[in-house]
Protein backbone atom coordinates (compact mmCIF):
# COMPACT_ATOMS: atom_id res chain seq x y z
CA UNK A 1 0.00 0.00 0.00
CA UNK A 2 2.78 2.44 0.87
CA UNK A 3 4.64 1.79 -2.39
CA UNK A 4 1.46 2.34 -4.39
CA UNK A 5 0.72 5.61 -2.59
CA UNK A 6 4.28 6.88 -3.05
CA UNK A 7 4.18 6.17 -6.79
CA UNK A 8 0.79 7.77 -7.32
CA UNK A 9 1.64 10.79 -5.15
CA UNK A 10 4.96 11.33 -6.92
CA UNK A 11 3.25 11.14 -10.32
CA UNK A 12 0.75 13.80 -9.21
CA UNK A 13 3.06 16.25 -7.43
CA UNK A 14 6.33 15.65 -9.34
CA UNK A 15 8.30 15.92 -6.11
CA UNK A 16 9.62 13.69 -3.31
CA UNK A 17 6.92 12.19 -1.10
CA UNK A 18 7.24 12.30 2.69
CA UNK A 19 5.75 10.03 5.35
CA UNK A 20 3.82 12.83 7.05
CA UNK A 21 2.27 13.84 3.71
CA UNK A 22 1.07 10.29 3.05
CA UNK A 23 -0.38 9.86 6.54
CA UNK A 24 -2.34 13.11 6.31
CA UNK A 25 -3.28 13.03 2.62
CA UNK A 26 -4.76 9.55 2.68
CA UNK A 27 -5.98 9.37 6.29
CA UNK A 28 -3.95 6.27 7.04
CA UNK A 29 -4.67 4.35 10.23
CA UNK A 30 -0.96 4.13 10.97
CA UNK A 31 1.34 6.83 12.33
CA UNK A 32 3.81 8.88 10.23
CA UNK A 33 6.57 6.96 12.01
CA UNK A 34 5.18 3.62 10.81
CA UNK A 35 4.86 5.03 7.29
CA UNK A 36 8.44 6.25 7.51
CA UNK A 37 9.63 2.80 8.60
CA UNK A 38 7.81 1.18 5.72
CA UNK A 39 9.35 3.65 3.27
CA UNK A 40 12.80 2.93 4.71
CA UNK A 41 12.23 -0.79 4.19
CA UNK A 42 11.12 -0.15 0.61
CA UNK A 43 14.23 1.93 0.00
CA UNK A 44 16.45 -0.80 1.42
CA UNK A 45 14.87 -3.26 -1.02
CA UNK A 46 15.42 -0.95 -3.99
CA UNK A 47 11.84 0.18 -4.62
CA UNK A 48 12.33 3.78 -3.47
CA UNK A 49 15.18 6.26 -3.26
CA UNK A 50 15.58 9.76 -1.88
CA UNK A 51 17.27 12.47 -3.92
CA UNK A 52 18.35 14.69 -1.03
CA UNK A 53 19.32 14.28 2.61
CA UNK A 54 16.20 14.18 4.83
CA UNK A 55 13.93 14.55 1.77
CA UNK A 56 10.95 12.40 0.92
CA UNK A 57 11.19 9.37 -1.34
CA UNK A 58 10.76 8.88 -5.06
CA UNK A 59 10.11 5.62 -6.95
CA UNK A 60 12.98 3.76 -8.58
CA UNK A 61 12.64 1.83 -11.83
CA UNK A 62 12.14 -1.28 -9.71
CA UNK A 63 9.40 0.51 -7.78
CA UNK A 64 7.62 1.54 -10.99
CA UNK A 65 7.89 -2.02 -12.31
CA UNK A 66 6.33 -3.47 -9.16
CA UNK A 67 3.58 -0.85 -9.45
CA UNK A 68 2.64 -1.54 -13.08
CA UNK A 69 2.92 -5.33 -12.71
CA UNK A 70 1.17 -5.82 -9.38
CA UNK A 71 -0.28 -2.69 -7.79
CA UNK A 72 -2.02 -0.38 -10.24
CA UNK A 73 -5.71 -0.66 -11.01
CA UNK A 74 -6.74 -2.49 -14.16
CA UNK A 75 -6.66 0.16 -16.89
CA UNK A 76 -10.11 1.28 -18.01
CA UNK A 77 -10.72 3.86 -20.71
CA UNK A 78 -13.63 6.10 -19.69
CA UNK A 79 -16.57 6.08 -22.12
CA UNK A 80 -16.08 9.82 -22.64
CA UNK A 81 -12.57 9.24 -24.01
CA UNK A 82 -13.77 6.34 -26.16
CA UNK A 83 -16.34 8.65 -27.67
CA UNK A 84 -13.77 11.39 -28.18
CA UNK A 85 -11.46 9.00 -30.04
CA UNK A 86 -14.28 7.96 -32.34
CA UNK A 87 -15.36 11.55 -32.98
CA UNK A 88 -11.83 12.74 -33.71
CA UNK A 89 -10.79 9.81 -35.91
CA UNK A 90 -14.03 8.58 -37.51
CA UNK A 91 -13.56 10.76 -40.58
CA UNK A 92 -10.07 9.29 -41.11
CA UNK A 93 -11.19 5.66 -41.27
CA UNK A 94 -10.97 5.41 -45.05
CA UNK A 95 -7.40 6.80 -45.08
CA UNK A 96 -5.28 4.72 -42.75
CA UNK A 97 -2.19 6.87 -43.24
CA UNK A 98 -4.08 9.88 -41.90
CA UNK A 99 -5.74 7.80 -39.18
CA UNK A 100 -2.34 6.72 -37.85
CA UNK A 101 -1.00 10.26 -37.99
CA UNK A 102 -4.02 11.72 -36.23
CA UNK A 103 -4.02 8.97 -33.61
CA UNK A 104 -0.49 9.92 -32.54
CA UNK A 105 -1.50 13.56 -32.25
CA UNK A 106 -4.61 12.70 -30.25
CA UNK A 107 -2.62 10.46 -27.91
CA UNK A 108 -0.24 13.34 -27.32
CA UNK A 109 -3.09 15.66 -26.38
CA UNK A 110 -4.87 13.15 -24.13
CA UNK A 111 -1.73 12.04 -22.30
CA UNK A 112 0.15 15.37 -22.16
CA UNK A 113 3.11 13.33 -23.35
CA UNK A 114 4.39 12.35 -26.81
CA UNK A 115 2.03 10.20 -28.85
CA UNK A 116 3.89 7.97 -31.31
CA UNK A 117 2.83 5.61 -34.07
CA UNK A 118 4.58 3.36 -36.55
CA UNK A 119 2.86 2.53 -39.81
CA UNK A 120 2.90 -1.24 -40.46
CA UNK A 121 5.96 -3.13 -41.58
CA UNK A 122 5.53 -3.97 -45.23
CA UNK A 123 7.44 -7.26 -45.43
CA UNK A 124 4.17 -9.15 -44.93
CA UNK A 125 2.02 -6.55 -46.68
CA UNK A 126 -0.01 -7.83 -49.63
CA UNK A 127 -0.02 -5.86 -52.87
CA UNK A 128 -3.50 -5.03 -54.08
CA UNK A 129 -2.49 -2.94 -57.07
CA UNK A 130 0.56 -1.35 -58.68
CA UNK A 131 0.35 1.87 -60.66
CA UNK A 132 3.13 3.50 -62.68
CA UNK A 133 2.65 7.15 -63.62
CA UNK A 134 5.09 8.92 -66.02
CA UNK A 135 6.09 12.35 -64.73
CA UNK A 136 7.95 15.22 -66.35
CA UNK A 137 11.73 15.16 -66.47
CA UNK A 138 12.25 11.41 -67.13
CA UNK A 139 10.72 10.30 -63.85
CA UNK A 140 8.24 7.63 -62.91
CA UNK A 141 5.97 7.56 -59.89
CA UNK A 142 5.23 4.10 -58.48
CA UNK A 143 2.08 3.78 -56.39
CA UNK A 144 1.64 0.61 -54.35
CA UNK A 145 -1.82 0.05 -52.91
CA UNK A 146 -1.46 -2.27 -49.94
CA UNK A 147 -4.25 -4.53 -48.73
CA UNK A 148 -5.79 -2.91 -45.67
CA UNK A 149 -5.75 0.64 -47.03
CA UNK A 150 -2.15 1.86 -46.97
CA UNK A 151 -0.65 3.46 -50.04
CA UNK A 152 3.06 3.79 -50.68
CA UNK A 153 4.53 6.08 -53.35
CA UNK A 154 8.05 6.66 -54.62
CA UNK A 155 9.59 8.43 -57.61
CA UNK A 156 12.48 7.00 -59.64
CA UNK A 157 14.37 8.28 -62.66
CA UNK A 158 13.76 6.42 -65.91
CA UNK A 159 15.40 7.70 -69.07
CA UNK A 160 12.84 6.86 -71.74
CA UNK A 161 9.99 8.46 -73.61
CA UNK A 162 6.93 6.46 -72.69
CA UNK A 163 3.44 6.44 -74.11
CA UNK A 164 0.78 6.18 -71.45
CA UNK A 165 -1.06 3.44 -73.35
CA UNK A 166 2.08 1.28 -73.46
CA UNK A 167 2.71 1.89 -69.75
CA UNK A 168 -0.84 0.87 -68.90
CA UNK A 169 -0.43 -2.41 -70.83
CA UNK A 170 2.72 -3.29 -68.90
CA UNK A 171 1.15 -2.32 -65.58
CA UNK A 172 -1.86 -4.52 -66.34
CA UNK A 173 0.45 -7.49 -66.98
CA UNK A 174 2.46 -6.84 -63.84
CA UNK A 175 -0.68 -6.66 -61.73
CA UNK A 176 -1.82 -10.02 -63.13
CA UNK A 177 1.51 -11.54 -62.01
CA UNK A 178 2.09 -9.69 -58.71
CA UNK A 179 -1.21 -8.68 -57.10
CA UNK A 180 -2.05 -10.82 -54.08
CA UNK A 181 1.60 -11.48 -53.20
CA UNK A 182 3.49 -10.04 -50.24
CA UNK A 183 6.20 -7.51 -51.00
CA UNK A 184 8.79 -10.02 -49.81
CA UNK A 185 7.45 -12.65 -52.22
CA UNK A 186 7.56 -10.14 -55.05
CA UNK A 187 11.20 -9.26 -54.33
CA UNK A 188 12.17 -12.91 -54.14
CA UNK A 189 10.28 -14.20 -57.19
CA UNK A 190 9.85 -11.21 -59.52
CA UNK A 191 12.37 -12.42 -62.12
CA UNK A 192 10.83 -15.89 -62.28
CA UNK A 193 7.30 -14.52 -62.59
CA UNK A 194 8.16 -12.13 -65.42
CA UNK A 195 10.90 -13.92 -67.37
CA UNK A 196 8.50 -14.98 -70.13
CA UNK A 197 7.45 -11.38 -70.88
CA UNK A 198 9.53 -10.76 -74.00
CA UNK A 199 7.24 -8.32 -75.80
CA UNK A 200 7.75 -5.30 -73.54
CA UNK A 201 8.99 -2.41 -75.68
CA UNK A 202 8.99 0.06 -72.80
CA UNK A 203 11.77 -1.54 -70.76
CA UNK A 204 9.63 -1.24 -67.64
CA UNK A 205 9.58 -4.95 -66.79
CA UNK A 206 13.38 -5.09 -66.59
CA UNK A 207 13.55 -1.72 -64.83
CA UNK A 208 11.16 -2.91 -62.13
CA UNK A 209 13.27 -6.05 -61.73
CA UNK A 210 16.46 -4.00 -61.33
CA UNK A 211 14.78 -1.69 -58.79
CA UNK A 212 12.62 -4.32 -57.05
CA UNK A 213 14.60 -4.09 -53.80
CA UNK A 214 13.69 -0.39 -53.69
CA UNK A 215 10.16 -0.47 -55.08
CA UNK A 216 9.02 -3.41 -52.93
CA UNK A 217 11.20 -2.73 -49.90
CA UNK A 218 10.07 -2.93 -46.28
CA UNK A 219 12.44 -0.26 -45.00
CA UNK A 220 11.86 1.40 -41.62
CA UNK A 221 12.21 4.86 -43.15
CA UNK A 222 9.07 6.97 -43.18
CA UNK A 223 7.13 4.83 -40.69
CA UNK A 224 7.30 7.15 -37.67
CA UNK A 225 4.51 9.58 -36.80
CA UNK A 226 4.35 11.57 -33.58
CA UNK A 227 2.44 14.39 -31.96
CA UNK A 228 2.36 16.18 -28.63
CA UNK A 229 5.81 17.73 -28.35
CA UNK A 230 4.29 20.92 -26.95
CA UNK A 231 2.45 19.01 -24.23
CA UNK A 232 5.53 16.97 -23.38
CA UNK A 233 7.67 20.07 -22.94
CA UNK A 234 5.36 21.30 -20.16
CA UNK A 235 6.42 18.37 -17.96
CA UNK A 236 8.89 19.26 -15.16
CA UNK A 237 11.44 16.80 -16.54
CA UNK A 238 11.78 18.92 -19.69
CA UNK A 239 12.26 22.36 -18.19
CA UNK A 240 16.02 22.38 -18.82
CA UNK A 241 17.16 23.23 -22.39
CA UNK A 242 19.58 20.31 -22.36
CA UNK A 243 16.77 17.82 -21.68
CA UNK A 244 14.76 19.21 -24.58
CA UNK A 245 17.77 19.17 -26.88
CA UNK A 246 18.60 15.55 -26.04
CA UNK A 247 15.04 14.39 -26.63
CA UNK A 248 14.64 16.22 -29.95
CA UNK A 249 17.95 14.71 -31.02
CA UNK A 250 16.53 11.24 -30.37
CA UNK A 251 13.42 11.91 -32.44
CA UNK A 252 15.53 13.02 -35.41
CA UNK A 253 17.02 9.50 -35.64
CA UNK A 254 13.97 7.74 -37.01
CA UNK A 255 15.59 4.32 -37.42
CA UNK A 256 16.67 4.38 -33.79
CA UNK A 257 13.19 5.36 -32.58
CA UNK A 258 11.57 2.60 -34.64
CA UNK A 259 13.85 0.02 -33.01
CA UNK A 260 13.23 1.59 -29.59
CA UNK A 261 9.45 1.32 -29.96
CA UNK A 262 9.49 -2.25 -31.24
CA UNK A 263 12.04 -3.76 -28.87
CA UNK A 264 10.89 -5.95 -26.02
CA UNK A 265 7.55 -6.99 -27.50
CA UNK A 266 6.76 -10.65 -26.80
CA UNK A 267 6.81 -12.82 -29.92
CA UNK A 268 3.37 -13.62 -31.29
CA UNK A 269 1.79 -10.70 -29.46
CA UNK A 270 -0.36 -8.95 -32.07
CA UNK A 271 -3.57 -7.89 -30.31
CA UNK A 272 -4.34 -4.48 -28.88
CA UNK A 273 -4.25 -5.71 -25.28
CA UNK A 274 -0.63 -6.86 -25.70
CA UNK A 275 0.69 -3.71 -24.10
CA UNK A 276 4.44 -3.42 -23.58
CA UNK A 277 5.72 -1.09 -20.85
CA UNK A 278 9.45 -0.28 -20.85
CA UNK A 279 10.62 1.82 -17.93
CA UNK A 280 13.77 3.89 -17.67
CA UNK A 281 16.90 1.82 -17.21
CA UNK A 282 15.15 -1.28 -18.52
CA UNK A 283 15.95 0.05 -21.97
CA UNK A 284 19.04 -1.42 -23.59
CA UNK A 285 20.57 2.01 -24.26
CA UNK A 286 21.50 4.58 -21.63
CA UNK A 287 20.46 7.39 -24.00
CA UNK A 288 16.80 6.59 -23.27
CA UNK A 289 17.03 5.52 -19.63
CA UNK A 290 15.21 8.67 -18.50
CA UNK A 291 12.09 7.77 -20.46
CA UNK A 292 9.30 5.24 -20.37
CA UNK A 293 7.52 3.81 -23.40
CA UNK A 294 4.05 2.27 -23.49
CA UNK A 295 3.16 0.58 -26.79
CA UNK A 296 0.60 -1.80 -28.27
CA UNK A 297 0.28 -3.39 -31.72
CA UNK A 298 -2.58 -2.73 -34.11
CA UNK A 299 -3.57 -4.71 -37.18
CA UNK A 300 -4.20 -3.46 -40.69
CA UNK A 301 -5.06 -6.34 -42.98
CA UNK A 302 -2.11 -8.73 -42.89
CA UNK A 303 0.28 -6.15 -41.48
CA UNK A 304 1.05 -4.90 -38.00
CA UNK A 305 1.89 -1.41 -36.75
CA UNK A 306 2.65 0.09 -33.36
CA UNK A 307 0.92 2.83 -31.37
CA UNK A 308 2.11 4.26 -28.07
CA UNK A 309 3.31 7.03 -25.78
CA UNK A 310 6.78 8.23 -24.78
CA UNK A 311 7.35 10.29 -21.66
CA UNK A 312 9.39 10.58 -18.49
CA UNK A 313 9.39 7.60 -16.11
CA UNK A 314 7.03 9.68 -13.94
CA UNK A 315 3.81 9.06 -15.82
CA UNK A 316 0.31 7.95 -14.90
CA UNK A 317 0.75 4.41 -16.16
CA UNK A 318 -2.81 3.16 -15.68
CA UNK A 319 -4.21 6.08 -17.68
CA UNK A 320 -1.57 5.78 -20.40
CA UNK A 321 -2.09 2.02 -20.78
CA UNK A 322 -5.84 2.55 -21.14
CA UNK A 323 -5.28 5.23 -23.80
CA UNK A 324 -2.84 3.12 -25.78
CA UNK A 325 -5.02 0.00 -25.62
CA UNK A 326 -8.05 2.01 -26.68
CA UNK A 327 -6.27 3.62 -29.62
CA UNK A 328 -4.79 0.32 -30.81
CA UNK A 329 -8.22 -1.31 -30.65
CA UNK A 330 -9.79 1.57 -32.58
CA UNK A 331 -7.17 1.41 -35.37
CA UNK A 332 -7.53 -2.37 -35.65
CA UNK A 333 -11.34 -2.23 -35.70
CA UNK A 334 -11.31 0.59 -38.26
CA UNK A 335 -9.08 -1.37 -40.61
CA UNK A 336 -11.47 -4.34 -40.57
CA UNK A 337 -14.66 -2.29 -40.95
CA UNK A 338 -16.85 -2.68 -44.06
CA UNK A 339 -15.87 0.82 -45.20
CA UNK A 340 -12.46 -0.57 -46.18
CA UNK A 341 -13.96 -2.86 -48.75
Amino acid sequence: MILRLVVESFVEKAGPVGSRFLARQYGLDISPASVRNAMSDLEARGFLSHPYTSAGRVPTVRGYRAYVDELMDKPQLPPSLQQLMQQQLQQQIDDHENAVRESSRLLGRLSNLLGVALTPRLSTAVLDQLEIVPLTGDRLMFVLSIRGGFVRTLVLEFDADLERRAVDRVVSILNERLAGLTLREIRDTYETRTQDIDYDQTGLVRFVMEESSTIFSDTSEGRLRYGGTQQLMTQPEFQEPEAIRDFIGLLENEQYVVHWLEEGRPSGCSTSDCVTISIGEEHSDEKVERYSVVTAPYRVGDTEGTIGVIGPTRMKYDHIVALVEGMAEFLSDASSSPSDA
